[in-house]
């Protein structure tokens, strides 16, 4: 549709509800279809919700006049100095006056009337509101082969196995947030990856999370998009693991950990010649047990330390078992701990030097006592290293799990809702 001249709804002051937020570098191209999709879109939410709304640009150092074309459309400009698509998303959110957020690109590959029923949503009671462009249709060029049937579907399916998130389309740019929830998920990356980061956050916080049909077009631009599939999809791809200290390091810890500790056990009983035949494995494996135990003990850790990291950041809840375990999981428990595992390697060596000595310091038969005292030495330091890195984690506490789970709360300033004269086409 072609821009009109700016008007007001009826004449009458309206509360800014909703704020179409729209990321801008060098966009004066396409800005102008985007103005008036946007208006459109808001106009459309005014008849259809009773919400007046605003169309905030958030212009991230453009040098071909986006700022005066978007202000003279009706926009009101945000200068947002910190470069990165996600830092232009949270500048632009941060200065919206709505209650209801709704993000877009503004490059005219969304159609921002989709929105209308991203707000209805909110309106419902969803804290976040995803568009799905596979259920809304991609136009053909709308979007390479490598991010439809590869790169998408991959990272969602990631994503929704990590952090259950039952969305089909987590990197859509078209989606709706209360205000208030997205104060609370403390959103930080400025790249890309915000749009991973988001979904992550709201999951991990139990947002109620909702998605409807949104469709894609190509866009209206005649250079490279800012995307850069292979680089964006690897910061998206590491982000997931990130935020995901189960994944990242609880899984390998369980596995190294149950896969060391078995080699150890089959290494012992075929030297101990408990086991019928002849050996599978000999001594030489139990060094990779010890390395897998060992490795897996301090993965261990780090998925303890990044939870807790987590929960204190207020961007994840605490699990339950760790609720529960609370008393235990203290800096003098880690340091007992750690103390007696160090006592038993202690007691180990001096055995197997005992041994030694009586063979008249020949070679050992079996070197397993010896491995066995280094796991349980390296184990108790680890132990007790990593009880003082929690407690540092922790604030400098020795408990290291919060007594509270606190969140960041949204400034009130920020999340007024003023009244203003409504633009709309």
């Amino acid at each position: 549709m072609e821009l009109q001249s700016a008007r007001m709804f009826d004449a009458q002051a309206l509360p800014l509800d909703v704020s179409i937020v729209m990321p801008c570098l060098n966009e004066a191209q396409s800005l102008r279809h985007c103005m008036a999709n946007a208006l459109d879109a808001l106009d459309r939410i005014r008849r259809i919700h009773g919400l007046g709304g605003e169309v905030v640009i958030a212009d991230n150092g453009s040098t071909d006049g986006s700022q005066a074309l978007a202000a003279a459309l009706g926009a009101r400009v945000v200068q947002v100095s910190r470069k990165g698509y996600g830092a232009a998303i949270i500048g632009g959110f941060n200065a919206a006056y709505g209650r209801y957020l709704v993000m877009g690109d503004c490059d005219g590959s969304y159609d921002f009337t989709d929105a209308v029923a991203m707000v209805g949503q909110l309106l419902a009671g969803a804290d976040l509101c995803m568009g799905s462009r596979f259920a809304g249709g991609i136009a053909p060029g709308a979007m390479p082969w490598k991010n439809r049937y590869i790169g998408n579907p991959v990272l969602t399916g990631m994503l929704n196995l990590f952090f259950r998130s039952g969305i089909d389309d987590a990197h859509c740019g078209l989606r709706a947030i209360r205000k208030t929830s997205y104060a609370k998920l403390g959103l930080t990356s400025d790249g890309m990856e915000f749009a991973s980061e988001m979904v992550i956050k709201a999951s991990l916080l139990g947002y109620v999370i909702t998605q409807v049909p949104a469709s894609l077009s190509p866009d209206l631009r005649d250079r490279a998009p800012h995307l850069r599939p292979w680089r964006d999809g690897w910061r998206h791809l590491r982000y997931l693991f990130m935020l995901s200290p189960t994944w990242a390091f609880g899984v390998p810890a369980a596995a190294m950990m149950g896969a060391g500790a078995l080699i150890f056990l089959l290494v012992t009983l075929f030297t101990l010649h408990v086991l019928p035949g002849a050996p599978r494995l000999g001594v030489s494996w139990s060094i990779v047990g010890c390395f897998m135990i060992t490795t897996g003990h301090f993965a261990a850790l780090m998925a303890l330390a990044t939870h807790f990291y987590g929960v204190r950041q207020g961007y994840r809840p605490l699990r339950p078992m760790f609720r529960r375990c609370a008393r235990v999981l203290t800096l003098e428990n880690a340091l007992i701990g750690g103390g007696v595992a160090i006592l038993g390697s202690i007691v180990l060596f001096a055995i197997v030097i005992y041994w030694w000595s009586s063979l008249d310091f020949q070679a050992l038969p079996t070197t397993l006592p010896l491995l066995a005292a280094v796991v349980l030495g390296v184990i108790g330091m680890q132990t007790a290293l990593g009880g003082f890195l929690l407690s540092v984690i922790a604030g400098h506490e020795a408990q290291f799990c919060p007594a509270a789970e606190p969140a960041p709360t949204a400034d009130p300033a920020a999340i007024a809702t003023p009244v203003r004269q409504l633009q709309t086409s």
